[in-house]
Order: structure tokens, then C-alpha cells, then sequence
């Protein structure tokens, strides 16, 4: 009777190993609590005018130990690093006067007045890093005095040289017939399966979001309009994980509607509908160039205080409840996943609660990970049908993996309805609004 009651003598079955797909953006807010302590013996160490010292435990905090994103290798005083981000790596060396650190972003087989302009003009965007040229490699540096070389310093410096290279040597080869891309031999292709499968489900979320917003009215539904839009947008952004020149559209998409100017939402709806339009109609070799896996040791985007992750999610979920209460669920899904993916995309979010998004995103699109390769199906749209055991146990491996990093988080799964999707979502994020993150 007991065995039966509480699963005594049963074993749990060994979680599925499941494919290594990346999603989304890298954060680098997701540090345990070991790692945390490094900054604070690195900053220590510094003070103390061990340098050599302060470097080893500056490094050892930006390594991911998972992602490999770090070489780091010294020898007395003297020694060298490499950090990846995206396409590009950042290579450096230290001695015991000076920190530095280049990246190549291009090369330019012969001199151009505008390239030279433009570079010029970014340079006075620049805090810590400045564009160079050598012989034909277009670059970034930097470099610190090692007596100067604190780790916020190294942190801001090496962020700022890593972030705007990885963005602008796509951006700049892509404006400037004269360039030509070089150094990003070491950024790994996904396997054919996964390419076809992104397309895929690139083209049908795409095409199911313009056929909805056609058969809405533009006046009428202008709110929901724009959320159907921005979902889609940050949905791609996490589950594609575009890179380069696709990824850039994709921004572009997501500033027409957030770009302060006193344009009505239907016209800012309609310029985010052709944009959509324009991506749908890129061909296939067009679209998986831009898919790759690649690793990184800097957000491109800053942590925020919970309470603005919760205010996104409580204002989403106030603004769902119209279209669920009169017929509109997908509609009311989608704003409801607006409310964290908006974070998700805009925020370096604790790994905790990406984890927990992923999970609803998991629940809610069963059917592109299972194309993917992954075996746990959380839902079933047919039958309407949810995997509550397995949905709660992994809420429950997730808080206890991060329980030394954030002792008071505490989602109670008694609190989620399995009735129909739309009313899961609701009270999985409720859970997540409420969830106490303050880190120990």
C-alpha cells in the first residue's frame, strides 16, 4: 500500500538524454554562487596588488565551465586568453605592465575612404575600445595599464570589444562590397536536421501569425495585433536563435514598434507586418546561413531588478484576460508568452527563470521540439492533454538546482491549472511573478 502511495520501491526512470540544440540569447547572469566568489577574490586580489593573481580569478569567473567559452593560460606574470562571443574571438595576452586584447572583424584587400569613414564615426561610440588597421585586417583593441586593470575595468572593456565586434563584422561586410569576412572558422554548423527543422517552423510561425492578424480588424485589434507581432518576434529571436544578418532584421522588426516617435500602433503594425513579409520571403539558403551555433561570455543586454520582470509578466496577464473570456484563447496565449519572452529577449535573465521559460515554451510548442529531436512531450493539442507529473517535477529539479543561489524561490505547481492551455499559461507565469529571486 505504501509503495503504491508514495512510488516507495519504484526507480525513477534516468532523464532522456536530449539533443544539444541552443536557444536563445546568452546570459551572463547565470553564475553559481562559486563563481560569484570569484569576482570578489579577483577585486580583492586586485587591491592587494596581486595582479597575476586578480587575472586568474577574473578569468575563472567569465568562464561558463559548461559552454568552454575561455582559455586562459599564464606562466609567472606573463600569459594569454582567449573569450569567444558569437563569431567572433577576442584574443589577449598579459605581462606584468599591460593588459590586451584585439579582435579581427574583416578583412580589406584594398583601402576604402568609406569604410574608413564609418569607422571613424563609431570610434566616438566607444568607452574602453577603439577600430584599427593593420596591413589588411580591420580590427578592435584594447589595452590597460596592469596597474589600471581592475576587474570592473576588464569586465566593461573586454564586454564593450566582444559585443560590438560580434555585431558589427557582419554588419560592416554586409554594407561594404570591399570586405570580406575572415576568422570565423571556429563557429560550428548545425546539423542538417535542425537547419531544415528551424526553416521549417521560421516559415509556418511566420505564415499562422500574418494569417491571423489578416482576419483581424486593424483599428479594432490593434493591441493584440501588436502582441501577436512582438510573440513572434522574440519566439524566433529564442527558439531559432538567428545570427548575423537575419538577426539584425529581426531587431529592426522590433524597433519599428518600440521607436518613440507619435505614429498610431496600426501603422507601426502594418511596417512590422511587411517586415514579417520580407523575412517569409527569403529563400532557404538565405535563412540557414544565418544558423549556426557559436558560444559567448557576454549578454549583449543588462540584468534588471525581479520587479521588472514581474511587472511585464502582471501587465500581459492583465491584458489577456478580455480575449480569453470572449473566445480568443491563441490570442490570449500569445500574450501571456509576450509577457516573459519580452524579458527573455530584453533582459539578461537569471538562468533559473530561462529555465523556467523554457519549460513553458516546452509546454506550449510541442511539436517543434519534438521535430528537434527532444523526447518528453509536455502537451498534446489534440487531446488537450498535459504531462502534469512531468511538467512538475522538472519545476521542481529547476528550483533545486538553483536552491543554494536563490534559497527563497519557491513556485508551488499546486497553483497551476491543466484545464486548457491558455489557462496553464496564466497560472504558470502568475507563479513566476510571484517567484522571490533575491540571490544569497
Amino acid at each position: 500500500m505504501f509503495d503504491k502511495l508514495f512510488g516507495w520501491g519504484k526507480k525513477k526512470p534516468a532523464e532522456a538524454q536530449e539533443p544539444a540544440v541552443v536557444f536563445g540569447r546568452y546570459s551572463d547572469n547565470n553564475k553559481p554562487l562559486s563563481k560569484v566568489n570569484r569576482w570578489t577574490d579577483a577585486d580583492n586580489l586586485f587591491k592587494e596588488k596581486k595582479y597575476p593573481e586578480s587575472l586568474d580569478a577574473f578569468f575563472d569567473y567569465l568562464r561558463d565551465d559548461v559552454a568552454g567559452n575561455v582559455v586562459y593560460e599564464r606562466n609567472g606574470s606573463e600569459g594569454r586568453f582567449e573569450l569567444s562571443q558569437g563569431s567572433k574571438i577576442v584574443r589577449g595576452s598579459f605581462n606584468g605592465s599591460l593588459v590586451n586584447a584585439e579582435v579581427t572583424l574583416a578583412r580589406m584587400p584594398q583601402p576604402s575612404v568609406p569604410v574608413m569613414r564609418r569607422l571613424l564615426e563609431m570610434n566616438f561610440n566607444l568607452y574602453y575600445s577603439r577600430y584599427a588597421l593593420e596591413a589588411d585586417r580591420l580590427c578592435m583593441c584594447f589595452d590597460s595599464e596592469a596597474t589600471t586593470a581592475s576587474p570592473s575595468k576588464l569586465y566593461y572593456g573586454l564586454k564593450e570589444l566582444s559585443t560590438k565586434a560580434d555585431k558589427q563584422d557582419d554588419l560592416l561586410v554586409q554594407d561594404f562590397s570591399s570586405l570580406e569576412t575572415t576568422d570565423d572558422e571556429h563557429v560550428t554548423p548545425l546539423t542538417d536536421t535542425e537547419k531544415e527543422v528551424k526553416y521549417t517552423f521560421f516559415q509556418q510561425w511566420i505564415g499562422e501569425t500574418l494569417d491571423t492578424i489578416d482576419g483581424l480588424d486593424a483599428d479594432k485589434f490593434s493591441g493584440a495585433v501588436a502582441y501577436l507581432l512582438l510573440s513572434l518576434s522574440y519566439r524566433i529571436d529564442y527558439m531559432i536563435a538567428p545570427e548575423g544578418k537575419l538577426l539584425n532584421q529581426l531587431e529592426r522588426v522590433i524597433a519599428i514598434y518600440f521607436k518613440k516617435d507619435e505614429r498610431p500602433v496600426t501603422e507601426k503594425n502594418r511596417d512590422m507586418a511587411e517586415e514579417f513579409r520580407k523575412l517569409k520571403a527569403l529563400s532557404k539558403e538565405e535563412v540557414i546561413g544565418y544558423l549556426f551555433r557559436s558560444k559567448y561570455t557576454f549578454s549583449i543586454v543588462a540584468p534588471q531588478p525581479y520587479k521588472t520582470i514581474s511587472d511585464s509578466i502582471h501587465a500581459a496577464n492583465q491584458n489577456m484576460v478580455w480575449y480569453r473570456d470572449n473566445n480568443y484563447p491563441a490570442i490570449a496565449s500569445h500574450i501571456t508568452e509576450y509577457g516573459i519572452s519580452f524579458c527573455q529577449y530584453s533582459y539578461s535573465l537569471p538562468k533559473a527563470i530561462t529555465e523556467l521559460f523554457h519549460l513553458f515554451m516546452m509546454v506550449n510548442y510541442p511539436d517543434y521540439f519534438s521535430a528537434l529531436g527532444f523526447s518528453t512531450k509536455y502537451y498534446d493539442a489534440a487531446s488537450n492533454q498535459f504531462q502534469q507529473q512531468a511538467i512538475t517535477d522538472k519545476i521542481y529539479a529547476i528550483q533545486q538546482s538553483w536552491k543554494e543561489k536563490y534559497p527563497l524561490m519557491d513556485f508551488k505547481t499546486a497553483n497551476l491549472r491543466f484545464d486548457s492551455l491558455v489557462n496553464f499559461n496564466l497560472t504558470f507565469t502568475n507563479e513566476m511573478e510571484f517567484l522571490n529571486m533575491e540571490p544569497k
